[in-house]
């Protein structure tokens, strides 16, 4: 009995820790979107290695960032918006709302502009491609379960990893990797542009919004914590490494002369990262990478803001609901996706609009990450709150991360 008893425990914890997985690591994989590998592969094109060292110092910041928000619903059962709405009044939560819409039709653009320009590499016009992947995802999105959904989009990102074997196959200098993760000259405007976009890139708005969304659409509770903790980990740990591995590519490549060359098209990314692996698999291997990290981010983009306008607004917002039952839900997920779509097939410079999306991410950061940290502070119960030294720590970085991004991005605007 007592065997049995072990048995059906271990099972249940078993149980419990599969249940839990899914948001975090859909989040990161998310994270590194098609806007976000056109940011960091223009880095290493302009600025060798000098740009890598941000890709690492930000790994912790991405973790204190997504673990208060997937302590917050945990414990709480709220979204974000919900709770910003229930602690700080309506017309505080319809500005998280309103910095949300900005972040989100910013991030499907770039998303949806990726996958166009994958499409040019097989000489398939945009609106051609916008029809076919805004059609299949809006029939996934309106006829399957969150549980579907998140499966469908962890295998989309798994194709992510394939930079990391582009970086090591691009044998990148050692000495000349060393040597820019100390130099960075903070002086030039220009630097300082792309270390925003590179900070912007990492911290979203929108994932901010999607995890705690996601685990609350999951019905997971706090003793499912740990778990969700280190999967966010191993999340801000992969998301980093492929930042950092397109980076390296670019820079052991076309950054290697120090010329600050600039790259404008998907298709210049492609053939920059490509070349020692040969034309026909190097361009197979780019095209899996950049069309995983562009769908599953589309996906989530689309499904976030959906979530945040509807906890302000408060209407019914669960795949588990049949679209006749949330009408506001989907409709609002279908306009999303036929917005962005519309105007990537009119014709967009996706490298300029890409990188200024991420620069426009900071500058909202210090909205974001405000009312996370008061949230953290004020609408946990004591168990859970935010307090104590790792409080303030946690203001610290918070605080340094949004006044940074905001402050670079104004000199880098205006410089």
């Amino acid at each position: 009995m007592n065997q049995s008893i072990a048995v059906g425990r271990a099972r249940g914890n078993w149980l419990r820790v599969l249940a839990a997985l899914g948001p975090g690591l859909i989040v990161m994989l998310a994270d590194t979107d098609a806007g976000s590998i056109i940011t960091a592969a223009q880095s290493g094109a302009q600025w060798g290695y000098k740009l890598l060292i941000w890709q690492i110092l930000l790994i912790p910041v991405l973790y204190i960032v997504q673990e208060l928000t997937v302590r917050l619903g945990l414990v709480t059962g709220r979204g974000h918006g919900e709770l910003i709405r229930e602690r700080f009044g309506l017309h505080w939560a319809w500005l998280s709302a309103g910095t949300l819409a900005i972040a989100c039709v910013g991030a499907l653009v770039t998303e949806l502009s990726g996958l166009a320009g994958v499409g040019r590499l097989f000489g398939i016009p945009a609106w051609e491609t916008m029809t076919l992947t805004i059609g299949g995802l809006l029939i996934m999105i309106w006829t399957a379960s969150y549980r579907s959904v998140e499966r469908v989009a962890v295998a989309f990102g798994a194709f992510e990893l394939v930079f990391v074997y582009i970086a090591l196959q691009a044998d990148p200098d050692a000495g000349a990797l060393a040597a820019g993760l100390h130099d960075i000259p903070l002086a030039n405007h220009d630097y300082l542009y792309l270390v925003t976009a590179n900070i912007g890139a990492v911290i979203m708005p929108w994932m901010v919004f999607f995890q705690q969304s996601a685990v609350v659409e999951k019905d997971l509770g706090p003793e499912t914590l740990t778990v969700a903790r280190r999967e966010t980990a191993v999340g801000a740990v992969v998301t980093q490494v492929v930042m950092a591995a397109v980076l390296v590519a670019a820079a052991a490549t076309i950054g290697k002369n120090g010329s600050h060359a600039s790259l404008d098209t998907v298709e210049q990314i492609s053939d920059t990262l490509i070349p020692f692996l040969g034309r026909s698999i190097g361009r197979t291997v780019f095209i899996l990478g950049m069309s995983g990290a562009a769908m599953v981010a589309t996906i989530v983009v689309a499904l976030t803001a959906a979530w945040g306008i509807g906890e302000v607004a408060g209407y019914r917002r669960s795949l588990a609901d049949h679209p006749r039952e949330a009408p506001w839900f989907y409709g609002i997920v279908t306009a999303c996706l036929l917005l962005g779509g519309a105007l990537v097939a009119s014709g967009v410079n996706l490298i300029a609009l890409s990188v200024a999306v991420q620069v426009v991410n900071a500058l909202l950061l210090p909205i974001v990450l405000g009312f996370l940290f008061a949230l953290a502070r004020k609408a946990l119960p004591e168990r859970y709150r935010l307090k104590g030294f790792y409080a303030l720590l946690t203001g610290v970085v918070l605080a340094l991360t949004a006044g940074f991004g905001f402050v670079s991005g104004i000199i880098g605007i205006l410089g």
